[in-house]
Parts: C-alpha cells; sequence; structure tokens
C-alpha cells in the first residue's frame, strides 16, 4: 500500500525517492547517507467555531533552511536507525527517549533517493493530547531550538467552505525531502484523513499553484 500511496500523493521532486526495504537497509545502502524522521501526533475531535473538526495535532517544524519538516535527522556513522532518531529527535524537541521510546513497530516507510544519496526512514508515535501539548511546549527549550529548529507548527487538516483554506494552502509550503508525502501517508495510514479528503485537498492546493504561476 505504501508504494502506491507515494506515487499517487508524490510530486515530481518527491517522485525521485523510491520505496526500500527498511530491515536490512543499513547494510544494503552503506555508502549512502541515513535519516530518521518521526511523526508525533494526537487524535482531537473538538471543533472550533462551531464548524471546523480538528481531528488530530500533528507536530512539524520550521527547520533553519525555511523549509518544513518533521523532528529527526541524519545517523551518524555506527548507530542504529532507532539510536539515530531518538538522539535527533532528543537534541530537537527535547522528548525522552525513556517515556516516549520509538521501536521498529513504529516504522512507516523508508525511501532511497539515488540522485543525493540519502536513505530516509519514517516512523510514527500517536500520544495522548495532553502529551503532545507538553512535548510542543517542551521544544521551546530544546537543545536545537532556535539553531536547526525554528519553531513548532502545527497542520491544518481540515478544508474550510471556500474549499481553499486549511489544509489546500499548508500543503503550499515548501517540504523538506519527501515530508510532505510522509504527513498525507500517515493521516491516510492512522485515519486522521481520508483518501477523499486527502484528494481533494491536493487538488485544491494544485489550483492555487497554477493560479500564482499565472499571475508570476
Amino acid at each position: 500500500m505504501t508504494s502506491v500511496v507515494m506515487n499517487h500523493f508524490a510530486t515530481n521532486f518527491e517522485s525521485d525517492y523510491e520505496p526500500i526495504d527498511f530491515k536490512n537497509s543499513l547494510e544494503d545502502f552503506k555508502e549512502f547517507q541515513h535519516a530518521a524522521h518521526a511523526m508525533i501526533f494526537a487524535r482531537d475531535t473538538e471543533r472550533f467555531w462551531n464548524a471546523l473538526e480538528k481531528k488530530a495535532q500533528i507536530l512539524m517544524h520550521i527547520r533553519f533552511d525555511g523549509y518544513l519538516g518533521f523532528p529527526g535527522g541524519l545517523i551518524d556513522k555506527g548507530e542504529s536507525v532507532l539510536v539515530g532518531l531518538q538522539r535527533e529527535i532528543q537534541e530537537e524537541i527535547g522528548l525522552d527517549p525513556t517515556c516516549f521510546p520509538f521501536a521498529n513497530s513504529d516504522h512507516v516507510s523508508s525511501h532511497i533517493n539515488y540522485k543525493t544519496k540519502l536513505a530516509l526512514h519514517f516512523f510514527a508515535k500517536e500520544v495522548a493530547l495532553e502529551e503532545f501539548k507538553m512535548l510542543e511546549s517542551n521544544m521551546m527549550t530544546s537543545k536545537e531550538f532556535g539553531v536547526e529548529v525554528l519553531g513548532p507548527t502545527r497542520v491544518p487538516l481540515y478544508t474550510m467552505e471556500d474549499g481553499y483554506r486549511g489544509l489546500p494552502v499548508f500543503l503550499n509550503n515548501m517540504f523538506i525531502g519527501n515530508s510532505r508525502h510522509q504527513l498525507l501517508n500517515c493521516a491516510l495510514k492512522f485515519n486522521l484523513l481520508t483518501k477523499q479528503e486527502i484528494d481533494e485537498a491536493l487538488e485544491a492546493s494544485n489550483r492555487i499553484n497554477n493560479v500564482v504561476n499565472k499571475s508570476s
């Protein structure tokens, strides 16, 4: 299912990433740089303005280079993917690995980019809403806050009545690597959004792009 979703949601840039098997990836692609990131999310059925359901809170952040991305980073030589992921997430958002440990069962997908010789491993962890708020708050005092991480951002999973504001506009941001695909893939995998909702948001997002391109 993952590879099908990848092809369906991917932009031309994201199509440079091909799915690979996670189990032996460090050995099979030992000449490549490896990185691991994770989507931390909490379900949230609260409605605001008596109309829009939040559905869930998903933690992303603004990176030092201006792109949007997920917590995580490069795996150091000699590290396992999980050890490197825990270290990077602790540095970036202050997550205590003893309270929120990642395991192989949290793995969602792995992709490789042959052009850049980069292998990306993606994980997801669901937490309670109060835990999510605590992690979001802790981000401000993490080691890399203000350096690699410029600030947290939540993902609007709703589309407003005009059909544009909300998720479609959000999807027009610049995402690092294939993180936009990772976001949509996980939203579908964990039943945060339906495929129809994602398709409609992508279609509206593309219309926004077309209007911007014509006016420039």
